[in-house]
């Protein structure tokens, strides 16, 4: 997301809001994942941050233990990281792996090496953007954010200005190399998470926080 000036006027930011929200965020079927030919339109509760998705009827109490492979940073022509810096998307790949192996670890041993009761986690960070400074912080409160961003948060919709996550998610049989789950999701903060809107990658990393606390729920 693009940086707005400090002065600028209440129409050229109602005018960017706009602008903003038709963008093409939505997390894809991106081509270049190892599932896609498998993801299928979700119909689901949570449809709206989840759109496609792969499951198998699996019994999550055989396995005990995980190997989590670095995070990849997809770069395939339908990623969608507009126009942010190959730094930021790395610090977030880096902040990526740190928070789904500590949300799993309270469930599954860490390990480097497939066995029978062992799951493998391929994480690719498909999408992100950055929320605006200043003008991210002031859409909470003015009146042309304050009453939209109330609504938002009480529907568990993303915020005006607000910065995101998208990502896929595979998780396989380590030993046998069959896909067990496989989704991509767009994750943000609570519309009125003013802490959030401090620091250009905050909100992509409360995403993060939220998605890996997410994945941690549905392998209970």
């Amino acid at each position: 997301m693009k940086r707005v000036s400090k002065g600028v006027t209440p129409a050229l930011l109602v005018l960017t809001i706009l602008l903003a929200g038709c963008s093409g965020s939505e997390p894809l079927r991106y081509s270049g994942l190892r599932s896609a030919a498998l993801l299928t339109p979700n119909t689901g509760d949570n449809a709206a941050r989840i759109p496609y998705r792969y499951s198998k009827a699996v019994d999550w109490s055989k396995y005990s233990s995980v190997m989590v492979d670095p995070v990849t940073i997809y770069s395939g022509p339908d990623s969608q990281f507009d126009d942010m810096p190959q730094s930021d998307r790395q610090v977030l790949a880096t902040y990526m792996q740190q928070k789904f192996q500590q949300a799993l670890q309270p469930r599954f041993h860490q390990v480097n090496t497939p066995a029978a009761d062992t799951l493998r986690l391929k994480l690719t960070l498909t999408g992100a953007d950055t929320t605006p400074q200043v003008v991210g912080t002031v859409t909470k409160f003015d009146l042309a954010g304050g009453p939209y961003n109330i609504v938002q948060s009480i529907r568990g919709g993303q915020g005006m200005m607000s910065g995101y996550v998208n990502y896929a998610v595979e998780l396989y049989d380590a030993t046998t190399d069959q896909l067990l789950l496989a989704y991509v999701a767009k994750q943000y903060p609570n519309a009125m998470n003013i802490s959030a809107t401090i620091g250009s990658l905050s909100a992509a990393e409360v995403g993060i926080d939220k998605g890996a606390d997410e994945l941690a729920d549905m392998l209970k």
